[in-house]
């Protein structure tokens, strides 16, 4: 029996087939011998997932077995879609040793993958380890977290040097180490994940549809003992927002004030999650009236101080959003 761990690489394409695509091959380059990618259609409806079986077909990619397409007969957000993968064997039945959950629109250095991968063999206790990620234009994406919090809220609204000075030890995105550091979460850009570890806690709550997902995951895994990392020398190109179409947004749209409640509510509950929204408010506000007497423009999305305040109070469309939570237990490998 060989010793080499199974590794399945996870690629979620919603409505951008091309440059799932281009993923795909910056995957498989990286990739070692004997991992597997399985590329999910997230119920597209654009024609993506016939662009995606004539490319495996085109190159050849599904006659080695390789390399799979799952299609998603809804939309039910990155976690669902997600999940799909990790509930997949090996074309041979087995069951993956590690996950390596990757964006459609992000693209692994040589050495990526390999790097990730030897990190957690050599951390067993370790349940995640994600890459380093910059942008096209070489900016570092800030991907590693502290886990939010009434005083993070606080402070991430704000915005004041003083304020961000005195709630040091609460601010949710510090600087971005520059050694492999344990962090309380990572963006799910460039993740690798321990099979074992989901077998403990469950796959991604599907409640949330965006955002706040692999937040919650990391969570549930380091209340039993898991430990996320982050691997500065495994290092990814990311577009950012391309599937999403968060660059082109008016507004916040209500699945992030919907995800963002949902995660405070379930994880420390009502009393906890409200008290976040009075500090998410204090801090807007005082944003908000700092960029009036100043005249500098805001950095959050327009209505969002008016649309925050609404959904907490549940008033108008997106605060009166109800949402069924799944228990992470109803749902594991």
């Amino acid at each position: 029996m060989s010793d080499t761990p199974r590794l399945l690489v996870i690629i979620l394409n919603y409505r951008t087939a091309e440059m799932t695509l281009r993923a795909a091959e910056a995957a498989l380059a990286d990739m070692p011998e004997g991992a597997e990618l399985v590329l999910i259609d997230n119920a597209s409806g654009d024609g993506s997932a016939r662009v995606l079986q004539e490319a495996l077909s085109a190159r050849g990619w599904d006659a080695e077995g390789r390399v799979r397409l799952i299609l998603s007969n809804e939309n039910g957000g990155f976690g669902a879609g997600n999940n799909l993968g990790l509930r997949a064997a090996m074309s041979d039945g087995t069951r993956p040793d590690y996950f390596y959950v990757l964006n459609s629109d992000a693209f692994p250095d040589r050495g990526c993958i390999g790097t990730l991968l030897d990190h957690l063999q050599v951390h067993p206790t370790a349940g995640f380890a994600a890459s380093h990620v910059r942008g096209e234009d070489g900016v570092d994406h800030t991907t590693a977290f502290r886990f939010p919090s009434i005083a993070g809220e606080f402070e991430g609204a704000a915005r004041i040097g003083p304020i961000s000075k005195l709630l040091s030890k609460a601010v949710v995105a510090p600087p971005l180490p520059t050694t492999p550091t344990q962090v309380d979460w990572a963006a799910g850009a460039s993740i690798l994940i321990r099979a074992e570890t989901l077998r403990d806690v469950g796959l991604f709550d599907e409640t949330f549809f965006l955002y706040f997902e692999e937040t919650d995951l990391i969570l549930r895994a380091a209340r039993t003992g898991w430990t996320c990392w982050f691997v500065p020398d495994a290092r990814v190109v990311h577009v950012g927002s391309v599937s999403t179409g968060m660059r082109e947004w008016a507004r916040m749209p209500d699945y992030w004030f919907a995800s963002r409640r949902h995660y405070f509510v379930k994880n420390h509950g009502r009393v906890y999650a409200a008290l976040a929204w009075c500090a998410r408010i204090s801090g807007a506000t005082i944003h908000a009236v700092r960029c009036r007497v100043t005249g500098q423009p805001s950095q959050d999305a327009p209505h969002f101080l008016p649309d925050l305040f609404r959904f907490g109070l549940g008033l108008g469309p997106a605060g009166r959003r109800q949402i069924t939570p799944r228990s992470p237990s109803e749902d594991t490998l």
